[in-house]
């Protein structure tokens, strides 16, 4: 996937989007303008008369770019290969005002899977947020499952938002200190 910030974008087809930061579902209008201002994770944060919105990595097309390629596990994929691909994918969400993975910034409090008899898997995620009234938190949770039943064998994920013990910057990566200068 490109990512250019401020690249110019035109809307090609009526697509949703999700107004930050307030997290409302709204319908970006085909022929409207603007700029692509991050583009992480397989999703895309675009600003559009004067506002920003989230546009969903399946609606890429909708911005000219490309939807993300379709997860795969090899035939003889072990319990640690899937969990692993699960991690993975988790660190794809991004909150579309900070340009660091949920992972990273410490939001994901624990993340474990279940195998059924059938080889179907469960993923049941703990969560919050870096600050309890965040207007995203419906969308980073939606996100997150998305993100994880895209992962094969994966059939369910529960994605519970918790916020004790609340979040403060220490549950950050290194990386992602380092990143925002929150040392």
């Amino acid at each position: 996937m490109r990512q250019s910030q401020n690249e110019p974008i035109v809307v090609t087809r009526d697509v949703r989007a999700v107004l930050v930061p307030a997290g409302i579902e709204v319908k970006l209008r085909t022929g409207s303008v603007g700029y692509l201002t991050q583009a992480l994770g397989g999703s895309f944060t675009v600003y559009v008369e004067g506002n920003l919105f989230r546009v969903a990595g399946a609606d890429a097309d909708a911005i000219g770019h490309e939807p993300p390629a379709k997860l795969e596990l090899p035939p003889d994929a072990t319990d640690s290969d899937v969990e692993q691909l699960v991690w993975d994918q988790l660190k794809t969400c991004y909150d579309p005002e900070i340009p660091i993975n949920v992972v990273d910034l410490g939001l994901i409090y624990s993340c474990e899977l279940g195998k059924a008899d059938d080889g179907s898997r469960t993923a049941t995620v703990k969560m919050t947020l870096t600050a309890p009234g965040c207007g995203m938190g419906e969308t980073l949770v939606a996100d997150v499952r998305e993100k994880i039943l895209m992962v094969p064998t994966v059939t369910a994920a529960d994605v519970e938002l918790v916020f004790d013990p609340p979040w403060t910057r220490e549950h950050m990566s290194e990386a992602a200190r380092l990143q925002t200068g929150m040392y």
